[in-house]
């Protein structure tokens, strides 16, 4: 009966596709985990437990979804937007923002509850920022500014757009005339044969004016032939065959994305012209002008005009900045739109779109990681790396999920990315799930995890909490960044959709070796105390107190606590409060959530070759934990013993402190073929698995 010790020193291939249990060969194998569940596999190699989503609010209205956006003018100025029923609220220094009066902040918008999501989920508003003006594009509405001049002073305006951007010009017998040619409103505009609708209202119209153009915006429906317009740019009242259309109405559609590149302000996706893409002029975002107006003239400056040349539709779902061009995602394919030549700008006349990839890109804003643009493929399960490649002269698409096909199951209704403290690209999935891929592609990590925070989303209690929409800013310090997050729940009989924020990653104190032992455990012990590992959480921070109130959020459920740096028996809250068995100083409570470490089935070879189907036994296993308090292992989840942390030299009256090192730990499995091990925390306290060494004997004949 052969003896092997393997070591899994790293988790840095995430949580592996089933598809894979048979792949010995692959060296990702022994990098990999069956099960990652709230756990984030770090770029060193080790997993670390998640730590919990602080409750901040519940949403204006708990029977309506809620849209998180990010608006960042500075790593100091930073706020999350939630938009829901006609309505904009806002949050900054992990609040919400008030007025004078303290009553909650908020401003009316256009856009209804339907309007949020599509039926996969997906918001439908799409934005781009400069500076103090956030843009945002939907389908079904014109595009809109949203303006900040303070923290309670936020304006949301149409886009009025200036002189463009236009359809070609009227090649039919159809004339236009107007009442007058002056700049002014309460206008007509004649039409010789029947041209308008009711939804153009709010479309431009521009006619030729001598050598030049003149235009102006459609204010009133008169009938067929006739309209009301406003004249922004003087022109001639007298009938011409040479007008043009503005692009975007309620007839046409309105742009569905929206980005910058080069000074200029792009919009695409619209309903009748899906492939075709507008850039306003060069530095003045809301001019869309195609030529001077006075003499008709194309200068480098004027507007952009491009249409995507396919064989068949490419509706266009999104564009993003990159440093070779203008990244384009079709339903067909990936362009990149530039200049003909790299290092020139792109201009009226100056500008091409090749097709780089053909992989389609679902209606789902990609995310820029590094030097790579990360996207969600056309049917939602796969997330895809478009990065340049110099060999080739082009982008290449390698699908990111190839090794964990597994964890998109139901599809991926958003993206946002978390740079600090650790890469994390974070994905909404459609049932309610929150994935992360840690990502860090010069060290070949990536490594997919998934995420079930506490508390149910049913009356029966049988669905776990869902995640509906996320968003990334900067932490006020600016030292890291943080993951925000609509949750909803069933709680206390009915729905409850809150607004809740990722604590920061659990990090103990390096002890500086002039340090005595004992000050360097009084210091552990006082940073352990703010370890933050329950969903929905709240703190108390204060002098000794056993009543814990301002928990109505979380009114008849089962609830967790950590007093003082040490776990206390699970409570229910009753009229918005606990009562504590001991007065604590500082006191986190908040829905308990299960982090697992499940390794692939262990491959340590035999002397006939492999240990695969062959019964085997873990006797003993050493378990390298970091900053880990509480934690159970076996060879499955039923099937478990607690590791014990507390030594005879912590005194009684308080918390054992953290753990750093080796765990020699007798193995609770019998023989069996799999030879599994599972690692599992599901007290409200950290834990960072390093590494795993079991030593295991293994048959080799039945």
């Amino acid at each position: 009966m052969p003896k092997a010790s393997p070591a899994q020193t790293n988790f840095t291939a995430g949580e592996l596709s089933p598809r894979l249990e048979g792949r010995v060969d692959l060296s990702k194998y022994f990098n990999g985990a069956c099960t990652l569940l709230n756990l984030v596999p770090q770029q060193q190699g080790g997993v670390q437990r998640r730590s919990g989503f602080r409750y901040v609010s519940d949403t204006k209205n708990n029977g309506v979804s809620s849209a998180l956006l990010p608006f960042e003018f500075n790593v100091e100025q930073a706020y999350i937007l939630e938009f829901g029923d006609f309505s904009c609220r806002f949050y900054r220094n992990h609040g919400q923002v008030v007025d004078g009066e303290g009553s909650v902040y908020e401003i009316s918008t256009p856009y209804a509850k339907e309007d949020l999501f599509d039926g996969d989920g997906r918001c439908l508003i799409k934005t781009a920022q400069s500076a103090d003006v956030l843009y945002l594009c939907h389908p079904s509405h014109p595009p809109y500014t949203l303006s900040r001049t303070g923290h309670t002073n936020w304006t949301l305006e149409k886009l009025a757009f200036q002189d463009g951007p236009y359809l070609s010009t009227n090649t039919q017998s159809i004339t236009l005339s107007s009442s007058a040619s002056a700049v002014g409103s309460g206008r007509t505009l004649f039409a010789s044969a029947n041209l308008f609708v009711e939804t153009d209202v709010g479309r431009l119209v521009r006619k030729k004016n001598g050598g030049g153009w003149g235009w102006g915006i459609i204010t009133e429906f008169i009938s067929a032939t006739q309209v009301t317009w406003q004249i922004k740019s003087p022109v001639t009242a007298s009938a011409s065959k040479e007008w043009r259309f503005g692009v975007w109405s309620g007839t046409t559609g309105y742009p569905t994305c929206v980005t910058f590149f080069q000074d200029r302000l792009y919009l695409a996706g619209a309903k009748l012209y899906p492939q075709r893409l507008d850039g306003s002029v060069t530095g003045d975002y809301a001019n869309f002008s195609p030529s001077k107006p006075a003499n008709g003239t194309v200068e480098d400056i004027n507007a952009v005009a491009f249409t995507l040349n396919a064989n068949n539709v490419n509706v266009i779902r999104w564009m993003i900045d990159d440093d070779k061009g203008l990244v384009v995602g079709s339903v067909g394919g990936e362009w990149l739109v530039s200049p003909s030549s790299l290092g020139e700008a792109l201009t009226p006349s100056n500008i091409q779109a090749r097709r780089s990839t053909t992989r389609g890109s679902a209606n789902v804003q990609p995310v820029q990681a590094a030097d790579a643009i990360l996207f969600v493929q056309r049917a939602g399960r796969k997330v895809r790396e478009l990065a340049y490649v110099f060999e080739a002269d082009g982008f290449r698409s390698p699908d990111m999920t190839l090794l964990a096909e597994h964890i998109t199951e139901s599809g991926i209704s958003g993206l946002s990315y978390q740079q600090e403290p650790d890469s994390v690209v974070w994905a909404v999935r459609r049932d309610g799930a929150l994935l992360g891929m840690t990502y860090e592609r010069e060290q070949e990590v990536v490594a997919w995890h998934r995420h079930v925070v506490g508390g149910t989303s049913n009356q029966e209690g049988t669905h776990p909490a869902r995640i509906e929409s996320i968003a990334v800013i900067p932490s006020p310090d600016g030292n890291r960044d943080e993951v925000w997050a609509v949750v909803q729940r069933w709680v206390d009989g009915q729905i409850r959709r809150s607004v809740e924020y990722m604590e920061a990653p659990f990090t103990a104190l390096a002890q500086n070796p002039l340090q005595s032992d004992l000050n360097y455990k009084e210091a552990i012990l006082s940073r352990q105390r703010d370890a933050f590992f329950v969903d929905g959480g709240l703190s108390y921070r204060g002098a000794p107190a056993s009543v814990i109130s301002g928990l109505n959020h979380l009114e008849g459920e089962m609830v967790q606590v950590l007093a003082d740096g040490a776990t206390h028996p699970d409570l229910r809250v009753s009229n918005g409060s606990i009562e504590l068995m001991r007065p604590a100083s500082v006191v986190h409570v908040g829905l308990g959530y299960r982090s697992v470490l499940e390794t692939m089935r262990l491959e340590a070879g035999a002397a006939d070759g492999t240990a695969q189907g062959k019964t085997k036994r873990i006797h003993r296993a050493v378990i390298r934990f970091h900053q880990t308090l509480g934690a159970q292992f076996g060879p499955n989840a039923q099937t478990l013993d607690r590791i014990e942390f507390r030594s005879g030299l912590d005194l009684m009256d308080t918390p054992p402190p953290l753990f750093d090192g080796d765990k020699l730990v007798d193995w609770p499995g019998d023989y069996e073929t799999e030879g599994r091990m599972t690692i599992i925390q599901d007290e409200p306290l950290p834990m960072t698995v390093l590494a795993v060494f079991p030593q295991v004997h293994t048959q080799d004949s039945r």
